[in-house]
């Protein structure tokens, strides 16, 4: 094994130029244990390393903490002695969404992915607005999208076609694929995304099929799965942390545990990228301030009322369009918390200071010469 083999490449290369005389050492995160993280070296060893504390401090928030698929400049402990994470190198993509609960916080699920593959299938767990959300969040990242419709062998032709259609329309840039780990259906065209030093997470709903497809892929059981549940045909099995995984034929694998939120994490931006034609409608409205609702002239309505625009994308596009203002605005009053916290430490640490030199003062021998009689 070899870095490249990891997903080094000249940019990180690059990165790393501030830290190649410090005699720390390149190294990929494969898994977080909450406390201590596992590292895959250049030459293939694998060590259980702890996070230094000007990492830790340096960070701003959680985001900047390093993750899984992060690499990192280690300080490699001799026999009894930890291995200490010295830097987290840039990340070159990042793909994230917003914690879940009511916090204005980013957490990322992966660094310095290549392709990201949403796994669903046919039947209940299809959801276009769930997929609406993660291409926003994929196309934010900077990696590929690509969409696997699996366990194909438990629906009919036609529900496979319809579903497959029906995603290619979501989003004309996503890759879409029937598969099956049971029939082994569409593997080869997945593998084919697995090329030496590419990484590739598989995201999606708890029993879909993600593990059962990365066992597949694997060529062995190295992920254990349970017996399929014969009522819901779901398999039992649910990843519990994520992990990066090095196939031997080449190529990078991260499977994740079942999402059951996608809250979003990007801008205005992306968005308008991922509703393409939405906006293109809303730039035809008759006036530029249109709210697209009883507006006269309005070409988002008109087109809803034609059967043209979709109602329910377009329902799913105004309440993603509110999260991001709502998400812009919570991080807005995070970061004015974040510098007046930072302000205040500021002051405290001059007023320490301070006091210090002062009673450093006071005790001086020379301070006590030149004022004792």
């Amino acid at each position: 094994m070899t870095l490249t083999d990891l997903g080094w490449s000249p940019w990180f290369e690059e990165a790393y130029a501030p830290f190649r005389d410090s005699g720390w050492q390149p190294a990929r995160l494969i898994r977080d244990n909450r406390i201590s993280y596992g590292a895959l070296l250049g030459d293939g060893e694998e060590r259980e390393v702890v996070m230094g504390g000007k990492v830790y401090h340096d960070a701003q928030s959680d985001a900047d903490l390093p993750a899984v698929g992060d690499w990192v400049a280690l300080e490699l402990g001799g026999p009894g002695e930890e291995t200490v994470i010295r830097a987290r190198l840039p990340r070159r993509t990042c793909f994230s969404r917003r914690a879940p609960g009511h916090s204005a916080e980013e957490q990322v699920i992966v660094a310095n992915v290549d392709v990201v593959l949403v796994v669903t299938e046919a039947g209940t767990d299809y959801n276009p607005r769930r997929l609406e959300r993660y291409f926003a969040i994929i196309g934010r990242s900077g990696a590929k999208p690509v969409v696997l419709l699996n366990k194909s062998d438990l629906f009919t032709a036609a529900e496979n076609k319809e579903v497959l259609a029906a995603i290619k329309k979501l989003n004309p840039e996503a890759e879409v694929h029937l598969t099956s780990a049971h029939t082994g259906k569409g593997l080869p065209a997945v593998r084919a995304y697995f090329q030496t030093g590419v990484s590739v997470a598989f995201i999606g709903s708890s029993g879909v099929g993600k593990s059962a497809l990365v066992n597949r892929l694997l060529g062995d059981e190295y992920q254990w799965t349970g017996e399929v549940n014969e009522t819901t045909g779901k398999g039992r099995h649910t990843t519990s942390a994520r992990e990066l995984m090095v196939l031997r034929k080449g190529g990078i694998v991260v499977d994740n545990p079942g999402i059951k939120e996608i809250q979003m994490w990007t801008d205005e931006t992306t968005l308008r990228e991922r509703f393409a034609d939405i906006e293109a409608l809303a730039a035809r409205c008759k006036f530029h301030d249109c709210k697209h609702g009883s507006d006269a002239g309005c070409a988002i309505r008109t087109a809803v009322e034609a059967g043209e625009l979709d109602s329910a994308r377009y329902a799913g596009y105004l309440k993603l369009d509110e999260e991001i203002v709502k998400l812009q605005g919570s991080r807005k009053k995070r970061q004015m918390t974040i510098e007046r916290r930072f302000k205040r430490e500021g002051r405290q640490k001059v007023r320490n200071l301070s006091d210090r030199r002062e009673l450093e003062r006071e005790a001086s021998p020379w301070r006590k010469s030149h004022y004792e009689p």
